[in-house]
């Protein structure tokens, strides 16, 4: 039996959207507000799913404690209260996006998660504008 198990989490971020091989009129027409050069926030929301078959000794697809476990080390921890281009070695070369930062979030998740589980990230920058990854097809 195959069954699906989520888990949320908050995490406030500051970020800057810019491209470095753009001069600031090409920045500032593609990425507006979100160029500014003294960064802006966001209050993310992220759901973490895993698909897989129930343990029958735990009735478990995953321990929820532990999943809460490893989304708050591998991501709250990292990324919360923090200037994702200044203070984050993910996005010191990478344009902090929400769908760069859905990407990594996943990576780092799947590092940590039974590869017999599938594993797919939700990530919402704002309560209307958000993303999924669910690993290479």
């Amino acid at each position: 039996m195959q069954v699906t198990i989520a888990r949320k989490a908050h995490f406030n971020a500051a970020h800057r959207l810019h491209n470095p091989a753009w001069d600031d009129n090409r920045n500032r027409e593609v990425f507006g507000k979100c160029n500014n050069p003294s960064y802006h926030g966001h209050n993310y929301e992220l759901i973490v799913q895993l698909t897989g078959n129930i343990d029958p000794e735990t009735g478990y697809v995953m321990d929820m404690k532990k999943l809460s476990d490893l989304i708050q080390e591998e991501v709250c921890e990292r990324f919360d209260h923090k200037n994702l281009n200044l203070d984050t070695a993910e996005f010191y070369a990478l344009n902090p996006t929400a769908e760069n930062i859905c990407v990594v979030i996943w990576n780092l998740l799947r590092a940590k998660i039974d590869l017999n589980k599938q594993l797919k990230v939700t990530l919402y920058e704002t309560e209307r504008n958000f993303v999924a990854y669910e690993g290479l097809a």
